[in-house]
């Protein structure tokens, strides 16, 4: 089995399936509620877990019935939660999202616990860095905690994956310790200045400073990803959408999985797609993740749509 380390967020999702998305100042009303587990991290381990890695987790709850809540279905899950700790000092972190009828959603974080997970944490963990062939991380724990994983994971030759999301409002500096760094087409524009339609040039302005690999997803269009001066188109598959949450960790914890199997980029990106568009055609964070069977079914009979 591969294997994979998570370093990021736990939540708790509060979802309202909403007629449509409100305005500013709007009550939307006529919506449906379902409370679910969430937050980037733990959506990634999920989904690498699920797509046949063996998963640890590295992450901050609260020393409350969410977090207790949270950590009892990831060790159902089968994932490794000994690097989960727990604080008083913050509540588990927690998210509201709306999604409408077309699958398109807003989503507010209170991230609590979260914001916690400091280096000391992580140091403690040091075996897991060790043990681990990928490693990926997120922005929704603190930033020094983030580059002192990537340090000691080039220290270590083990390959790091960043979700760079949510993007944070000071420059981030860490970008030649990024083996491949995924932002969406939104996040790309702002990381690089690029134009928000020019995911192609934000990709390579992002290579420019350092990162090895950037993979920029375009929704159901895929994704692209430059690579040794190389440009990779990789389609995606056309799938009936129900709610995009988690799709983009869906992506992440596939590329994670397919990165330590040892998969070449197409081939890597492809599978990652798939996983991606299968967690759009059901509700929810973590109930929407496949599992590697769905995936391999979506490989073996779509094909790509929208390059």
């Amino acid at each position: 089995m591969s294997r994979v380390l998570i370093v990021g967020s736990a939540n708790v999702d509060y979802t309202a399936a909403l007629p449509r998305l409100p305005e500013p100042g709007e009550t939307v009303s006529d919506g449906t509620l379902l409370i679910n587990h969430g937050g980037k991290g733990a959506n990634q381990a999920v989904a690498a877990r699920r797509l046949g890695a063996e998963v640890r987790l590295i992450a901050c709850v609260g020393d409350d019935a969410a977090g207790r809540d949270v950590r009892t279905a990831l060790a159902r899950e089968g994932i490794g939660v000994e690097g989960i700790v727990t604080t008083q000092a913050a509540a588990t972190g927690t998210a509201l999202i709306s999604v409408d009828t077309k699958g398109r959603n807003q989503i507010a974080v209170a991230p609590g616990a979260n914001r916690t997970l400091s280096v000391e944490h992580v140091q403690a963990r040091a075996e897991d860095l060790a043990w681990a062939q990928v490693i990926v991380c997120q922005l929704e724990t603190p930033l020094p905690t983030v580059r002192w994983v990537l340090e000691e994971a080039r220290r270590r030759g083990v390959v790091t994956v960043v979700n760079p999301a949510p993007v944070p409002a000071t420059p981030l500096d860490f970008f030649p310790l990024v083996d491949y760094l995924t932002p969406n087409a939104g996040e790309a524009a702002r990381l690089s200045g690029a134009a928000a339609n020019d995911a192609a040039l934000a990709g390579e302005r992002l290579v420019s400073r350092g990162v090895a690999t950037v993979v920029v997803t375009l929704g159901e269009a895929g994704a692209l990803a430059w690579h040794q001066g190389r440009l990779t188109r990789a389609p995606g598959f056309s799938v009936n959408v129900v709610d995009t949450t988690a799709a983009g960790d869906a992506f992440n914890g596939a590329l994670a999985v397919a990165v330590a199997e040892g998969r070449a980029l197409e081939d890597a990106l492809r599978f990652a797609n798939a996983a991606g568009a299968l967690a759009c055609t059901r509700r929810g964070a973590q109930p929407s993740l496949p599992t590697r069977k769905d995936v391999e079914g979506l490989l073996g009979g779509g094909s790509g749509t929208r390059g």
